[in-house]
């Protein structure tokens, strides 16, 4: 395989040039693994583990992978809450959300996607972080 083969031009992706981040990485599969994974490092990750003892993950799985769908140009069917909204019960702080920051990005590159897409979701994260850490 040539070098070049694995080069990709900003709005290119495996599947041609000018698709969603949704797309790019993998669509419906991609998103249903990526948050199965990110929930196994998140419920034994000491840092933000105990957020999560009275939740059903399954549930919240759910919700969290219409939400991520919706947030990353695909298909729209989240009708859930609001960030604010969905973690004002909660004290988290900035160290919680990097924590989960951490996990999403290691998750992401378990997954082997394209960095520049990772950043990509990473910056999506932080336009709702104002609203998740309830400023």
């Amino acid at each position: 395989m040539s070098q070049q083969a694995s080069v990709r031009f900003i709005g290119e992706s495996k599947a041609g040039p000018a698709t969603t981040l949704y797309d790019r990485i993998g669509g419906d599969i991609m998103v249903d693994k990526a948050v199965d994974i990110f929930y196994k490092k998140v419920l034994t990750d000491e840092r933000i583990s105990s957020f999560f003892e009275n939740i059903d993950i399954m549930s919240h799985g759910i919700n969290q992978k219409k939400f991520l769908t919706m947030m990353f140009g695909g298909p729209n069917t989240y009708c859930g809450k609001d960030m604010h909204s969905a973690h004002a019960h909660m004290r988290l702080n900035e160290s919680h959300f990097n924590a989960m920051l951490d996990n999403l990005i290691e998750t992401l590159r378990d997954l082997d996607i394209f960095e520049d897409d990772i950043s990509e979701i990473v910056a999506v994260a932080n336009c709702v972080k104002d609203d998740v850490l309830n400023r």
